[in-house]
């Protein structure tokens, strides 16, 4: 219950944060009106990750450091892990929600941000900020 608590309260700071650093502003980009707008991409993200966890396992057996690196071997695996997975599926519904929320291009649903991100800034639109999210994650 506690755990659940805590990510309610995180989704509401970070859906504040959105239209706050919103280049129109805070009351442009829907206040607290649009604060759950994006959710949809942000469920999608969240089952895909939690299936997609098997790549720490996975990169685990890849690398070839046993027995004294053992640990080093955990670090590479869960770091490559995060990128390949984690990383590649949550910038573009990061990218998605925050359009939705700031009401960048209009769209209704999140399909239609997605389409509207393919057309105006084409697949590279969907990474926008890729590399500080990898920053901040690994």
């Amino acid at each position: 219950g506690t755990a659940v608590d805590l990510l309610r309260l995180l989704f509401q700071i970070d859906t504040v944060k959105t239209p706050l650093q919103s280049a129109q502003g805070f009351v442009k980009a829907g206040g607290f009106h649009r604060i759950y707008k994006g959710v949809g991409s942000e469920v999608c993200m969240e089952s895909i990750t939690a299936a997609a966890f098997f790549m720490y396992e996975t990169m685990k057996h890849l690398i070839p450091l046993h027995d004294q690196l053992a640990p080093v071997n955990h670090m590479l695996s869960a770091s490559m892990g995060e990128v390949a997975t984690a990383c590649l599926i949550r910038v573009p519904t990061e990218v998605i929600k925050t359009r939705m929320q700031t009401s960048m291009y209009g769209a209704s649903t999140s399909f239609k941000a997605a389409t509207l991100v393919l057309q105006h800034d084409c697949i590279r639109g969907f990474y926008c900020g890729f590399w500080t999210t990898i920053m901040r994650e690994v």
